[in-house]
């Protein structure tokens, strides 16, 4: 697929990347306090990129959560890939009063941004950024599973939807 190899779309498609891997912040049912309570450890799964032009791809990925002791911060490791791409992306987090800001790196291409939203009640939404641009993300978690979706106002990327478990 052409839209694939154009820079703007790979830092598009990164961003929102980023983006699903964020939304593994969102609140879990555990008993452990903090909206990250409970994401500690390795998530999976997979969903659909849709790109302007009608096309799309899936995409299968794989995370490593790291949650601080309070369960307010996060650290998470997310690779994603697809028969056409592959990025390896790191983020942190920390949440504030149901407040999130943080900050997040694609190591391979050397890009990174930040991610700013909230979280409560198992839902997430927040906006994720990187050099002028912005995707919108929002999430729903219920026991070991996530729903995600990704949209962007960029041309080139039309959406992600993704599903990880446990």
């Amino acid at each position: 697929m052409n839209a694939f190899v154009s820079k703007s779309y790979w830092l598009i498609f990164k961003a929102a990347c980023v983006a699903v891997g964020l939304m593994l912040m969102a609140p879990a049912s555990h008993a452990q306090s903090g909206p990250f309570a409970g994401l500690d450890g390795a998530w999976s799964g997979g969903g659909t990129i849709r790109v302007a032009d009608g096309g799309s791809e899936r995409i299968r990925c794989k995370a490593n959560y790291t949650v601080g002791s309070q369960g307010n911060s996060l650290q998470q490791a997310l690779r994603c890939a697809s028969d056409s791409y592959r990025f390896d992306l790191n983020s942190d987090v920390i949440s504030r009063g149901g407040n999130l800001t943080g900050t997040w790196s694609e190591i391979s291409r050397n890009i990174n941004g930040g991610v700013e939203g909230r979280a409560g009640n198992g839902q997430f939404s927040a906006l994720v950024t990187a050099n002028g641009f912005a995707a919108e993300l929002s999430m729903i978690a219920k026991g070991n599973r996530q729903t995600i979706a990704i949209s962007s106002q960029n041309t080139q990327l039309k959406g992600v939807q993704i599903t990880l478990a446990r």
